[in-house]
């Protein structure tokens, strides 16, 4: 059986990375190191310009409240630090770390001798924050935070394989490739929450995933492999709570608060590699396709690395490009540098051209087919809400449930009229923080 919720809608998948192995990125000139790549404060520089570094050794860290540590990615010397813009217009301080090609380890990277069940939850607990892991599906999320605030809390626990949105194949790869380390990520992942059991969520359009995590896990009694229906968004920890467990997430809560804690399949494979060898998050898998680029791949990228590096590394541009997305094409971010990082949070890089990213200069006038009211998966009303949003009525919007929107891009991606739906709800929700303040 499938598994899956309501509403929702059915997008072009363009999973043309598919079948590509993941390769390994030779080892860039320089990596621009960004401080702040979490939902949280951002770190304080550990380092000064002259220094060296090791890899994998600590470059920021947060002093209190929430946050991550940054480490180095590769080993050499400190170039500069610099602020730099990113996606979302935040000034974030960079550490440019010029590559010495040595690939010199922190001498803290080495294989640890514990067992699991001598480990105590608070002891794991650490080790994920010290290792810097968060969130890699997108969101960002202190991974050290979302276990000590589930502890207690919850009786099941969700790995995240849905990779819903167009395009980014990265977690079907690591599945493929490296079922193994996703497996005991998540055995960690329970000891650290006391649990005895978890679902692996994965799309019904990987066959190949499926058959190998179903292989590796028949005879587990910890770990139950469930196939979800491909349809977007079912990756959003909302509507896979909903389709796993039939438990719906009121506005506002989180959801440890109906007794579910969901992680990335990355995450918790990054979870068992800081486990097993202390070694923090400094590299990922990133897609990067899209009808621009000449070779299309699934890349192993060290943190801090240019777009451009990857791009040049699949072949380079065969069309002009109009957009560079980080991301997926429904909740990505338009990136105006090539020369930006890829941050912990980068699971795609997307670069289309003006016939896959078309604008419309017509004016955006909504015609009332309510196909934004049928898909929506949070069963919210997006045309009245971007309605008010665009005559400045933003509590009025408020009153419609704005801030419920998980700002998943179907009503815009359904709209016959092209009304920039999510773009209004943005504005809306945005310009409702600053009244509340």
């Amino acid at each position: 059986m499938s598994y899956t919720f309501k509403g929702g809608v059915h997008v072009t998948e363009h999973k043309n990375t598919a079948r590509k192995q993941v390769e390994q990125l030779p080892s860039p000139k320089t990596v621009s190191i960004p401080l702040s790549q979490h939902i949280g404060a951002p770190c304080k520089c550990l380092v000064k310009v002259g220094d060296k570094v090791l890899k994998g050794q600590m470059i920021g860290n947060v002093e209190s409240g929430l946050g991550c540590p940054v480490h180095s990615s590769v080993s050499g010397t400190v170039k500069e630090i610099v602020f730099k813009r990113n996606a979302m217009g935040a000034n974030v301080e960079n550490v440019v770390i010029e590559n010495d090609g040595e690939d010199i380890y922190a001498p803290e990277i080495t294989y640890a001798d514990r067992t699991l069940e001598e480990t105590s939850p608070e002891e794991l607990i650490e080790i994920v924050r010290a290792a810097g892991i968060s969130g890699m599906g997108g969101a960002s999320f202190p991974t050290y935070a979302k276990i000590s605030s589930a502890r207690g809390k919850v009786d099941t626990m969700i790995i995240n394989a849905a990779e819903c949105e167009p395009f980014i194949t990265a977690n079907n790869r690591l599945l493929i490739e490296h079922p193994e380390s996703v497996i005991k990520g998540t055995k960690v992942l329970l000891h650290a929450l006391s649990l005895s059991k978890a679902i692996i969520a994965i799309e019904d359009n990987k066959p190949t995933a499926i058959k190998i995590m179903d292989g590796l896990t028949e005879e587990s009694e910890e770990i139950d492999v469930r196939v979800v229906k491909t349809k977007y968004p079912q990756g959003d920890e909302r509507q896979l709570i909903f389709a796993l467990t039939g438990r719906e997430l009121p506005q506002g809560k989180l959801p440890a608060d109906v007794g579910c804690v969901v992680f990335n399949a990355e995450t918790a494979s990054k979870v068992f590699r800081a486990y097993n060898s202390n070694m923090p998050l400094i590299e990922r898998i990133v897609t990067v396709d899209g009808d621009c680029i000449k070779e299309p791949k699934n890349i192993m990228v060290p943190i801090g690395t240019s777009y451009r590096d990857l791009i040049e590394f699949c072949g380079g541009f065969v069309k002009t490009p109009k957009t560079i997305i980080n991301g997926g094409p429904m909740m990505g971010f338009a990136q105006w540098d090539i020369d930006a990082p890829v941050t912990k949070g980068t699971s795609a890089i997307l670069v289309l051209s003006e016939d896959m990213n078309k604008s419309y200069d017509q004016p955006h006038e909504c015609i009332r087919c309510g196909r934004c009211v049928k898909g929506c998966p949070m069963h919210l009303m997006p045309n009245y809400m971007a309605a008010f949003s665009r005559k400045g009525m933003y509590l009025e919007a408020e009153d419609f449930g704005v801030m419920s929107c998980v700002e998943c891009g179907s009503c815009s991606f359904v709209c016959p009229a092209h009304v920039p739906i999510v773009q209004y709800i943005r504005v809306a929700k945005t310009a409702l923080r600053a009244i509340k303040k």
